[in-house]
């Protein structure tokens, strides 16, 4: 059979999907590439969370797939909304990427007061302007491209953007500076793919399951609980990051004021990653407050 990759068009989004296409065919699957474009990408006029945030990168892709446009959805992981919508699966997580944030352009302690950083993250804001009051932060959409791209223009010294992203497109030397992940808690799920098919294809999943990763799914399925126990999603300054520890894993959180001044962190542990995950959002929510000063 041939399996049909649905992914949005950007290049980022293309080189994912050709990588998971490849992978296919080492296994002697035949593949084709169906890409499609999505309101996040039609909208950069607007900021992704007035259009609701997550979700806006993959509701087409979704939609081909239960229209049997395409059998397999390919997305950045940190694109999905908590809840998987009826009919589909997350069939798939493949080995993760480095899920740190990265500055491009200049490193923080080179930025001199006032500096100007451009991100189109809530989280990435916040946890500047928590460290670095005095940096002035703009809003920036666009592929990575036109984000890289951005740096010594127009004024703006610096770019915030994921690890991953530079890696899978060839371009980690442009890396500045790698933020370090206990105060500049990655997003949910940043660094992994997931590979979603119809809950009914037995034939897609199974080969699918060839591509899965246990590790990468296990420390997903803990930081997707954490995201589904807040409610919320890339609108909101939150992230979460987990890591295996033997059979344990272990979930680091953060939730954070849109201006940077207050702010709440913890880690918890355990043996099942979905309980850790949702437990640790709800301690850092309800028992140290951090409900209290996000929207």
């Amino acid at each position: 059979m041939t399996i049909r990759l649905a992914t949005r068009r950007s290049p980022l989004a293309m080189a994912q999907a050709t990588f998971v296409a490849d992978a296919l065919t080492a296994r002697g699957f035949a593949t084709e590439l169906v890409p499609l474009e999505t309101q996040g990408d039609q909208r950069l006029d607007v900021t992704l969370s007035s259009m609701g945030g997550q979700g806006v990168f993959v509701a087409e892709i979704q939609r081909a797939l239960l229209e049997g446009r395409a059998d397999v959805a390919v997305h950045s992981a940190k694109d999905l909304p908590s809840q998987t919508p009826e009919g589909l699966t997350l069939a798939a997580v493949p080995r993760r990427a480095d899920a740190r944030d990265v500055l491009v352009g200049r490193a923080l302690a080179g930025l001199g007061p006032g500096a100007t950083v451009a991100t189109g993250s809530p989280r990435r804001r916040a946890l500047l302007l928590e460290r670095r009051p005095d940096l002035h932060i703009v809003e920036l959409r666009g592929n990575m491209a036109t984000r890289l791209g951005a740096v010594a223009t127009a004024g703006i010294d610096a770019v915030v953007a994921a690890a991953a992203a530079l890696e899978r497109l060839g371009q980690s030397s442009l890396a500045a500076e790698y933020l370090d992940p206990t105060w500049f808690v990655p997003q949910i799920g940043q660094g992994a793919l997931a590979l979603e098919c119809r809950a009914d294809d037995d034939d897609t999943a199974a080969a699918l399951a060839h591509l899965h990763d246990e590790a990468a799914g296990i420390t997903l399925f803990a930081e997707r609980a954490f995201l589904r126990e807040l409610g919320t999603g890339c609108a909101l300054p939150v992230g979460a990051s987990a890591r295996l520890d033997g059979t344990t894993v272990v979930v680091s959180g953060v939730i954070v004021a849109p201006d940077g001044a207050r702010s709440v962190r913890a880690e918890r542990s355990g043996s099942d990653p979905e309980v850790v995950g949702a437990g640790l959002a709800a301690f850092l929510r309800d028992d140290l407050g951090g409900g209290a000063f996000v929207p």
